[in-house]
């Protein structure tokens, strides 16, 4: 996927692992959203979040997979409420109707 194009978050940043535990420990990738300190908050696709101490969003609107490699430290875990409305932008974008 390189070059990236259009919309498409370039760089290295943290991201969310959004792919459920019993996978992750059966493949050697993850299931992220990437976050970004570039805020909109009137889009549906993003959840507000801290990320290290700066306001960012989780960009539900651009998960993906990654190999595990690509991964580096572990920043900090969302609040439960926040990874709550994480999973319902999922599922409000992806899920069938």
């Amino acid at each position: 996927m390189d070059p990236t194009r259009g919309s498409e978050i370039v760089k290295t940043r943290p991201v969310l692992v959004v792919s459920p535990d019993a996978m992750n420990q059966r493949v050697e990738s993850v299931v992220v959203c990437p976050l970004t300190s570039q805020l909109h908050p009137l889009w549906a696709s993003r959840v507000a979040c801290d990320c290290d101490g700066l306001p960012s969003e989780v960009a539900v609107d651009q998960i993906c997979t990654i190999s595990k490699s690509r991964l580096g430290k572990t920043l900090g875990k969302l609040d439960a409420a926040t990874a709550a409305e994480v999973r319902a932008v999922i599922r409000l974008l992806y899920a069938e109707n």
